[in-house]
């Protein structure tokens, strides 16, 4: 397949390593992709579905000890301790190589080794990587035909370079005692042992496209980001794009996939997609950022995706997709998840493959769901009907916004503008959100999650932040806006005031105003605030004092936000750039 020097010599060092009984080189043709399905359906590891209803699609169970990303066996592995920072889990990549190495040693006899080289964005853009990963599961490589572009041009592209990113995933035993998934970024190296869990074996996605890439980045001048990006077009057919970070269950796919409410609609107002969770943005030719999705899939977490929340995103799984412990509906052979739909099924197995019986099912009690709550699906980009005709192309789109945002019940206004750059990372690194009943542990909690890369950034936060900082020196008068959304502002009943969803296109109307200088805005201690006759409240159930209220700015609230952002920097010491701690005392200071 390659005459690749520093390919052959890295597959040698596996196979002496792993000892595959057979070895089994990933093109991406239709054809050897039927053979994998087939396979995996004679052993079990997957079932396939309805395929009148869900042609091509296919059902897969973890081990229940498996079933999410696992943050503390996450390693970032660099030679000093100080370039992993504080929000990461370090150690000495030497002993971790050998640790690692002497789990995986062997753990391939009997099995067979698949090589997947990938391409992290539309083969041959300058925006997009490459990436080899080794694995003896047919799951994952069904997956990663999913969620990156396999084919055999990647290695014309590659030709004899050595920047590509090497990957070695072993199920081993999938033992959750020796499970790890490790980042070497001096290396361009991910070992993921003792997992078949799709976020911590599917190494394009978080491993590649966020810890590694972030770092590379990093070293090369260029962004990789959590961010979905996503393209407004107005009634003259004008696009502009916006790229937003957001913590998990604060609807970022959702927005990614927006449907603008009908009023908006009836008007020639559209949204396209080009990404719903990493971003990668260079500085383009004309000074300005350009964005791609490197990914060439949708992995999201199905309860709670329906035709109301998400209809694009539900749409994308109809066919081609790999759902992932999802509660299997025996009456039509189809799948079934809390939230897809008010019809309890009758006959249906559990996610572990077990008998489900719906009277049992209470919502507040997670252990009688039918599907896990992180169950997920794998979709073909393509598939969505929403998606954007520069998804394929290589080039990139200009990015006129940035946008990050959170869950606060009463700290952050529905939104405002950053006043600056400067004061735009500022926003990003202070990024909150409180927990909700989904998550573990008390409700109202703030966890601070800053530009949403707490878990994925792939080196030291503080000196994530001067990059950001420079990157804005860089694109000086061309740099994006920067703005702050919070759908989730309630009342003093705890409800929501905001109704979000396909409303939110309204916020993104004036988000792009301001980009353009066509809406004016009210400066306040935190930012640029709307004025509130200019946001558009056509057909929409809300007067104009409700919508004032949600676009206040608390001062006594903002004082006691500003006390716990100066404790979250704390942890940064001085490595933290002295011009988000001016941005705090600018703050401070503004609150008096």
């Amino acid at each position: 397949m390659t005459e690749n020097k520093t390919v052959l010599k890295w597959l040698d060092e596996m196979k002496e390593l792993l000892q595959p009984d057979n070895v089994v080189w990933i093109d991406g043709s239709k054809e050897q992709t039927e053979e994998l399905r087939a396979e995996a359906v004679r052993t079990g590891e997957l079932f396939k579905l309805n395929q009148e209803l869900l042609p091509d699609c296919y059902l897969h169970r973890t081990n229940p000890n498996d079933v999410a990303r696992v943050e503390d066996r996450t390693f970032i592995c660099t030679s000093k301790k100080e370039d992993a920072g504080p929000t990461n889990n370090w150690c000495d990549p030497n002993q971790m190589y050998e640790k690692l190495y002497n789990i995986a040693r062997g753990s391939y006899q009997g099995r067979t080794m698949y090589i997947i080289p990938y391409s992290m964005g539309p083969i041959g853009s300058p925006l997009a990587k490459i990436g080899i990963e080794v694995t003896d599961s047919v799951y994952v490589v069904l997956n990663m035909l999913i969620m990156t572009r396999v084919d055999k041009k990647v290695l014309e592209v590659l030709g004899d370079s050595n920047d590509w990113v090497r990957g070695l995933h072993s199920r081993c035993q999938v033992d959750p005692e020796n499970r790890y998934i490790c980042h070497f970024p001096e290396d361009n190296t991910i070992i993921s042992v003792n997992s078949g869990y799709g976020g911590n074996v599917l190494l394009g996605k978080k491993c590649f496209a966020l810890r590694i890439a972030s770092y590379q980045g990093w070293k090369e001048g260029w962004m990789a980001e959590h961010m979905l990006i996503l393209g407004l077009e107005n009634p003259q057919g004008e696009v502009k794009y916006i790229a937003a970070a957001f913590p998990s269950a604060c609807g970022k796919t959702n927005l990614a996939m927006l449907i603008p409410p009908e009023y908006l609609r009836k008007k020639g107002y559209k949204v396209w997609t080009v990404g719903d969770d990493i971003a990668w943005m260079r500085i383009g030719p004309d000074g300005r950022l350009y964005a791609i999705n490197p990914e060439n899939g949708f992995f999201g977490v199905a309860p709670g995706t329906n035709e109301k929340s998400n209809f694009n995103a539900l749409e994308s799984t109809k066919k081609g997709t790999i759902f992932t412990n999802v509660a299997l509906d025996l009456n039509n052979n189809t799948v079934w998840w809390e939230g897809l739909n008010k019809n309890l099924p009758e006959n249906a197995l559990d996610w572990k493959g077990n008998p489900w019986d719906a009277s049992k099912f209470d919502k507040a009690d997670k252990s009688t769901c039918a599907a896990h709550p992180n169950s997920r699906f794998t979709a073909p980009a393509e598939n969505c009907p929403c998606i954007s005709e520069e998804f394929n192309k290589g080039a990139g789109v200009p990015i006129s916004a940035i946008v990050f945002g959170g869950r606060r019940a009463k700290c952050a206004p529905l939104v405002y503008q950053s006043k600056n750059w400067e004061n735009g990372v500022f926003v990003g690194s202070a990024m909150a959100s409180e927990t909700t009943a989904a998550a573990a542990g008390a409700v109202g909690v703030v966890r601070r999650d800053p530009m949403a890369m707490l878990p994925f950034c792939g080196y030291n936060m503080a000196d994530y932040f001067e990059h950001w900082l420079q990157m804005g020196k860089k694109l000086g008068d061309k740099a994006p806006k920067i703005f702050n959304v919070n759908w989730f502002r309630t009342d003093d009943e705890g409800n929501f005031v905001w109704p979000g969803f396909g409303d939110n296109m309204r916020v993104l109307n004036w988000i792009l105003d301001r980009c353009d200088g066509k809406a004016d805005a009210t400066e306040t201690a935190i930012g640029y605030v709307p004025k509130p006759e200019d946001i558009d409240l056509t057909d929409l159930d809300m007067d104009m004092d409700t919508l004032k209220d949600i676009l206040t700015v608390d001062k006594e609230i903002w004082t006691k936000e500003a006390a716990e952002i100066e404790e979250h920097y704390k942890k940064f010491g001085d490595k933290l750039p002295q011009e988000l701690r001016n941005q705090l005392e600018n703050l401070k200071a503004g609150l008096k």
